[in-house]
């Protein structure tokens, strides 16, 4: 889905056939400006979103502050200008997709910091039909993506590996269907699981919900088995990851960690919009 359909479905759902209550108090010739503040620290994310909202509703926005800026209470992201009916028609839409992917972008660099190097990186744990802007917003905050959706990257889960009939068996077909750009990644959720995912060819492997000791086991097991020929393999943890977690995890050797949290758990920004004096 486009950014364009997305926003006009959002306000078919908010606005439906009219906004009753500007519709009934402000006069339809008026035109206004209106500002957008933070209320508290953010990491911005969505100006785009935001645009395109009150561009369907025949106002013009203005980025101020650049996705990915971190700024502080007080600061204005952003400035509309229009007739006061669509500044005020679009008001919630706009604040919507701004106070929710802002909100991700800083919950993200806040782990990113905690992280001190270690790459982190999101999952599809993500909003239906936000996607898109959701993985932006990660990036705004400083982490990078894991793979887009199904059809972008082989990750064979515990289910594949039930359904397929085995690890080994699972990681042979994804190997056999896949072109020679595209990793075969599989889950394990113990040490005999990624022995077996590592003499079976994975290229890359997520270490599903390992204490810390368990993925520094998991670590030499993959120093081993390159010193005596195996192929390179990244490893991956994954599993119940905080920000406190992933502060510990720096020294241990992994290659990334993929935390859905970084979207779920994002608490949506305080942002407000403001009319300014009208416009003669």
């Amino acid at each position: 889905m486009t950014l364009v359909e997305l926003v006009r479905l959002t306000l078919e759902e908010d606005v439906g056939p009219g906004d009753v209550t500007t519709r009934a108090v402000v006069d339809p010739a008026l035109q206004g400006a209106a500002r957008i503040v933070a209320k508290q620290p953010i990491v911005v994310s969505g100006q785009p979103a935001a645009a395109e909202v009150f561009r369907q509703v025949d106002a013009r926005y203005e980025a101020v502050v650049a996705d990915g800026a971190e700024v502080e209470p007080g600061t204005v992201i952003g400035r509309v200008e229009g007739s006061l009916a669509s500044l005020l028609t679009g008001e919630r839409s706009a604040l919507n997709f701004l106070m929710r992917l802002c909100g991700v972008a800083t919950h993200t660099r806040s782990v990113v910091r905690a992280a001190h190097g270690l790459r982190v990186v999101d999952t599809r744990k993500t909003t239906p039909l936000l996607r898109a802007l959701e993985k932006d917003a990660v990036r705004h905050g400083g982490a990078a993506n894991h793979r887009y959706a199904l059809y972008d990257g082989v990750l064979i889960k515990d289910n594949h590996i039930v359904a397929a009939g085995g690890l080994t068996t699972a990681v042979r077909r994804a190997r056999q269907g896949a072109h020679h750009l595209l990793r075969v990644e599989v889950e394990v959720e113990d040490l005999g699981e990624l022995a077996e995912a590592l003499a079976a060819g994975a290229d890359v492997v997520l270490l599903d919900n390992m204490d810390d000791a368990t993925l520094r086991e998991a670590v030499a097991m993959r120093t081993v088995h390159r010193a005596n020929g195996g192929q390179p393999v990244v490893l991956e943890a994954s599993g119940n990851m905080t920000a406190e977690r992933i502060a510990t995890l720096g020294d241990v050797g992994l290659d990334f960690v993929s935390m859905g949290g970084l979207i779920h758990q994002a608490r949506w920004a305080d942002l407000s919009m403001r009319i300014e004096p009208l416009l003669t």
